[in-house]
């Protein structure tokens, strides 16, 4: 195994989530995955020590990075000098449209934060031209899993409205330093046209996919509570017995368009019956 990026004696730090990449294989196919050309406007998450960072700068004039560890901000600014333009901060804090557009963003994403932190660079999706993730192999299977399967669930449909996923390939334990105890993957992220089907409302949207799938066992009807009396289920083309799980995003979208108004009047008693 490679150590590309191990060293430097710095100890992986368990409240920041550091799992450090070290397998050099790995990170090759990650960076051809990647794709990096050289006037790129990228920016890396979680530099950590260098193991994505030193083989991307090689092929960008330079790169933004968020790093949280002061420690290994200090290193890499060391390391790297001005060609590595790197922000010292929590990347929940980051407002990434600041980096400016078109903007491609890549990291190691530490698992503690990994969903908090996708739903927050949702904020930021106007500028973003593509997102090239690893993560937890469990976490990119819910991402890009399809209506109707046990992976399906909330953080698919949010996900799925505004971006197109692959799962590019898995990555074992022992690709890391210290291996997590899970398998991780690689995920593209590449946002959707801004003619894609959007809801009248995101707030009613988030609400009713947030409802829907908070009893995935339970038949939606039931779920709903009092907005189901209000749900137009035939000309929506939902049947009687549905479960959140198995409605596609559109039918989704279909489905909080039609309670909209029950929804942003405060309407109904939306606790399960």
């Amino acid at each position: 195994m490679s150590t590309r990026g191990h060293g430097g004696g710095h100890q992986a730090r368990k409240r920041f989530g550091q799992h450090f990449l070290v397998d050099e294989v790995v990170i090759d196919q990650i960076v051809r995955a990647i794709g990096p050309e050289r006037a790129d406007l990228m920016v890396e998450i979680g530099p950590g020590q260098s193991a994505l960072t030193a083989p991307l700068l090689q092929q960008l004039d330079c790169l933004h990075a968020v790093e949280i560890d002061r420690d290994l901000a200090g290193r890499l600014r060391q390391q790297h000098g001005e060609r590595l333009k790197l922000t010292n901060a929590d990347a929940l804090q980051v407002d990434f449209r600041e980096f400016g557009a078109p903007l491609r963003i890549v990291g190691n994403l530490p698992y503690n934060i990994s969903t908090p932190l996708l739903f927050h660079l949702v904020q930021a999706i106007d500028v973003v031209k593509d997102q090239h993730f690893m993560l937890q192999k469990e976490v990119v299977d819910r991402m890009v899993a399809a209506p109707g399967s046990s992976d399906y669930g909330r953080l698919s449909v949010m996900l799925q409205l505004r971006y197109r996923m692959d799962s590019l390939f898995d990555v074992p334990p022992d690709a890391f330093d210290p291996p997590p105890r899970v398998t991780s993957a690689v995920v593209r992220m590449r946002p959707l046209p801004e003619s894609r089907p959007k809801p009248a409302s995101m707030a009613v949207f988030e609400q009713v996919v947030t409802r829907a799938f908070s009893q995935r066992r339970k038949m939606l009807r039931r779920v709903l509570g009092a907005w189901a009396a209000a749900v137009p289920w035939e000309s929506l083309g939902i049947e009687g017995t549905a479960r959140a799980e198995t409605l596609s995003v559109a039918q989704f979208i279909d489905l909080a368009d039609a309670l909209k108004d029950i929804v942003e009047s405060g309407g109904g008693d939306v606790s399960a019956t």
